[in-house]
């Protein structure tokens, strides 16, 4: 049996704060509005899930969904540099960052790297079980872009060459441990 799976990236957070590297805020009315005005274009699925994060699951919970919390959905783990700004950490660090967004194997926040990222929705993604049919899972856009990496068997590298803007549908279908991204 093919799996539907459809990846929804969350609706951005409230008021700007900067561009932060794992921005996880609170939905304002702005955020909730867009969600609905997306509603109707949401695939109806057998299975819906969503990541810890509380953008997804404010997403998840706008578009009236009973979603179950997958924790091997969560977003990449930023260690230190959790909640900080890019100009912050281009100012203070930005030999570290320059290797974060070059090398996907490193890690200098002293979170997990894009590397083992891609390896943990890779493997969540190939055990999923076969005959889960059409799975809705709302995901931060750390995780829909692993998820193509993977299905495209794509060097991590192209990880940061995805774009997944909020309220985005990525869908994949997969069978037997073989992905493909599916537009339209």
């Amino acid at each position: 049996m093919t799996i539907r799976l459809t990846l929804l990236a969350p609706a951005p957070a409230a008021a700007p704060r900067g561009a932060r590297v794992d921005d996880d805020g609170p939905l304002d009315e702005a955020g909730r509005r867009q969600v609905r005005a997306v509603a109707a274009g949401v695939p109806s699925a057998r299975r819906h899930l969503t990541s810890p994060s509380g953008r997804c699951r404010q997403t998840a919970a706008e578009l009236g969904l009973d979603a179950e919390v997958e924790t091997d959905l969560r977003e990449l783990d930023l260690g230190s540099w959790h909640g900080r700004t890019l100009d912050e950490l281009a100012a203070g660090e930005p030999e570290a960052l320059a290797e974060w967004t070059t090398d996907p194997a490193s890690a200098p926040h002293g979170g997990e790297s894009v590397v083992r990222l891609c390896r943990r929705i890779g493997d969540w993604l190939d055990h999923l079980p076969g005959n889960a049919g059409r799975v809705l899972a709302v995901t931060p856009a750390s995780v829909a872009r692993a998820s193509v990496v993977h299905a495209l068997g794509a060097p991590p590298d192209a990880f940061w060459r995805i774009d997944v803007p909020p309220l985005t549908q990525v869908r994949l279908t997969g069978r037997n441990h073989r992905w493909n991204l599916r537009f339209g």
